[in-house]
């Protein structure tokens, strides 16, 4: 299956159904809520990938939880499915979307009975009959190709001594953010990415900022292999990280979430799909060590 320009192999595509689609999925919502529906709350315990899916981070932490399959949801009344969903709306749970933009491809009717006929949330029995479809346009709504195959040879040459493992991570998605770094072109957040492109061997990406400062010096030029792109809001905290390829051309990992490649594009591209309020500071990668030591 092709995703972005780039072949994703069917085991990975069916850890992703997975992930999209769990046999039981979160519920976020209020104690009150919770005991308004009739519905039992338990541990919130989600695993990398889950909160990637529900983005969590955009969830308030003294939400309750309730998790729930497939059955026991389809077994709640209709009005209560309906509340459940539009609560989740209201919480900022993620995979949570709108019946329009998919009734083109799934079953409209089925879409519109789950809940309250604007909102769905993703079961098995939705994305198994319709998998590639679903995980591509999933996958694919929100970012651009990766254009790891328009770089030419001569600049993964150029490359090589101070990003010896660039080629080899572009172009691939994350195994899994309980993988390693970079066994099956893994690197779980845009600075391991930076980290792992340079040789680190299992990149931790709260170690990125004490790697910068031991293997990089304060300069560097867009149009030169090697040189860290940082941006950094007005707080001085680091929000993202990419690195030049040469010739203008650029690695990074648009997002931390299972869905986000290890992404080649233009430097021009990189940099102008910053966010407003950040600034833009360059580093060149001086010293590479493969052991990943600091």
């Amino acid at each position: 299956m092709d995703v972005l320009g780039i072949e994703v192999e069917p085991a990975l595509a069916r850890r992703w159904a997975g992930w999209l689609a769990p046999a039981r999925q979160p519920f976020f919502l209020t104690a009150a809520e919770a005991a308004e529906l009739g519905l039992e709350t338990a541990v919130r315990d989600l695993s990398p990938e889950l909160r990637d899916t529900y983005e969590v981070w955009n969830v308030a932490k003294d939400l309750e939880v309730v998790w729930l399959d497939e059955g026991a949801f389809h077994g709640q009344p209709r009005e209560a499915r309906a509340e459940l969903v539009r609560t989740q709306v209201r919480h900022g749970r993620g995979a949570v979307p709108a019946v329009a933009d998919w009734a083109d491809l799934l079953h409209a009717p089925v879409l519109r009975e789950q809940a309250d006929g604007e909102r769905f949330v993703w079961w098995p029995t939705l994305v198994e009959p319709q998998l590639d479809a679903v995980l591509k346009r999933v996958v694919s709504e929100w970012q651009q190709p990766c254009q790891r195959n328009s770089v030419p040879e001569e600049i993964w040459r150029a490359a090589a001594p101070a990003l010896p493992r660039a080629r080899a991570l572009s172009g691939t998605f994350a195994s899994g953010s309980r993988g390693s770094a970079f066994a099956g072109g893994s690197a779980t957040s845009c600075f391991a990415t930076v980290m792992a492109a340079a040789g680190v061997e299992s990149p931790d990406e709260a170690s990125f900022e004490t790697w910068l400062t031991a293997h990089c010096t304060a300069e560097g030029r867009d149009d030169l292999p090697g040189t860290v792109l940082v941006w950094r809001d007005a707080q001085g905290n680091n929000t993202h990280a990419a690195v030049t390829l040469g010739g203008g051309w650029g690695l990074h990992k648009p997002g931390q979430e299972w869905l986000s490649p290890h992404q080649v594009l233009t430097v021009h591209d990189l940099i102008r799909l910053a966010p407003p309020g950040v600034t833009l500071h360059r580093y060149a990668v001086q010293k590479v060590n493969p052991a990943g030591g600091l």
